[in-house]
C-alpha cells in the first residue's frame, strides 16, 4: 500500500520534531510548524534549516493537516493540548515522561501516551518515534545489514496505526504494532533504556533495535 503525500503538522520542532519533519519532507510530505508565535526565534531558526516548512498558528495547523505530531517536552503537554480540537485526527505522541535520574516521570503507573489521550480526547493517539534518540530519526540507513530498523507503535485505533505504519515505511522503518495504548508504558521504558545507555553511559547513539521473525 503506497503512502500518499500528506500534510503533517508538528507541535514542537526541537531535535526530535525537526529530525522527523526534515526526513518526511524529503520524502515528499508537506510540513506545517504549529506555533502561535509564527515569528518566534525558534520558528525562524527552523525555517533557516529547512525553508520548505510552512508555519501556522496551532489550531489552524491542526485543521489543515492530515496527521499531527506532538514532539514537546512532556511537562507542557497538558497546557498545550487542552485548548486544541483534533476532530478525530491521528495524533502521534513522540514525547516521554522522564523523571529524576532518568526514571519514568509518572512512576510507571500509567503511560504518558494515555495521559496525552486523556488531554486530547477527540484525537486518535498513537505512540511512536520514542524508543530512539533523534539521531536515528534523521538517518534510518544501516547499510551493513539486510534488515530495516524497527519502530514499535501502540494505539487503540487501527486506522490511525495504519497511517503511522505508512509513514514509518517512508522513513525506512519496519513497523511492529505492540497493541493498545497502555502498551506505550513499556515503550517508554525502552526509551529510558536507550537514554541511559547513550546520554548517561556514553554508548554511541547510532544504533536501533530490529525485529527478526522465524
Amino acid at each position: 500500500m503506497k503512502q500518499e503525500h500528506m500534510k503533517l503538522a508538528f507541535i514542537g520542532i526541537g531535535n526530535v520534531g525537526f529530525a522527523l519533519a526534515n526526513n518526511l519532507q524529503k520524502k515528499g510530505h508537506e510540513i506545517i510548524i504549529a506555533h502561535n508565535d509564527v515569528k518566534s526565534s525558534s520558528v525562524q531558526a527552523t525555517k533557516e534549516k529547512n525553508p520548505n516548512f510552512s508555519v501556522l498558528p496551532v489550531q489552524a495547523a491542526v485543521g489543515e493537516s492530515d496527521i499531527v505530531f506532538l514532539a514537546t517536552p512532556f511537562g507542557i503537554n497538558h497546557s498545550i493540548l487542552e485548548p486544541i480540537r483534533f476532530h478525530g485526527k491521528t495524533l502521534i505522541d513522540c514525547t516521554n515522561p522522564v523523571g529524576a535520574g532518568i526514571s519514568h516521570g509518572l512512576e510507571s503507573k500509567i503511560s504518558g501516551a494515555e495521559k496525552v489521550q486523556e488531554w486530547a480526547p477527540d484525537a486518535k493517539v498513537v505512540k511512536s518515534y520514542t524508543i530512539y534518540g533523534y539521531e536515528n530519526l534523521m538517518n534510518t540507513d544501516f547499510p551493513n545489514y539486510d534488515v530495516k530498523p524497527v519502530m514499535l507503535i501502540a494505539g487503540n485505533d487501527v486506522e490511525a496505526k495504519n497511517q503511522v505504519s505508512l509513514l514509518n515505511t517512508d522513513m525506512g522503518f519496519e513497523t511492529l504494532d505492540v497493541g493498545n495504548l497502555p502498551q506505550a508504558l513499556h515503550l517508554e521504558h525502552m526509551t529510558l533504556l536507550w537514554v541511559k545507555m547513550v546520554r548517561a553511559n556514553g554508548h554511541h547513539p547510532n544504533f536501533t533495535w530490529a525485529y527478526l521473525e522465524r
